[in-house]
């Protein structure tokens, strides 16, 4: 696949960075380097592979729920910097 400088462009944009005018054709050359890599796997054969979740053939071993006994809101909130009506206040950082 052909990437373009414009593509780079739309990439930054998409996802809040700046690049430099010069940095631009490196990105360019990089990203079009990783889709080539990238496309090497359609020439995989996979027809006789099963689909999996794990490499290895392991499990995760569970474990029963138990209920225990945890802080209680009072104390929980006196460590708290902004409580607010029993809640954790924490600054706005998007803004409007």
């Amino acid at each position: 696949m052909k990437i373009t400088t414009e593509n780079v462009k739309e990439v930054a944009e998409l996802t809040r960075l700046e690049f430099a005018e010069d940095e631009i054709e490196d990105f360019r050359s990089q990203f079009e380097n990783i889709l080539k890599f990238i496309s090497k796997l359609d020439e995989l054969d996979i027809d006789d592979v099963k689909p999996t979740t794990h490499v290895l053939d392991i499990s995760t071993p569970m474990r029963e729920d138990v209920v225990a006994d945890w802080i209680v809101q009072d104390e929980a909130m006196k460590n708290a910097p902004q409580p607010e009506d029993g809640f954790f206040g924490v600054p706005k950082v998007i803004e409007d």
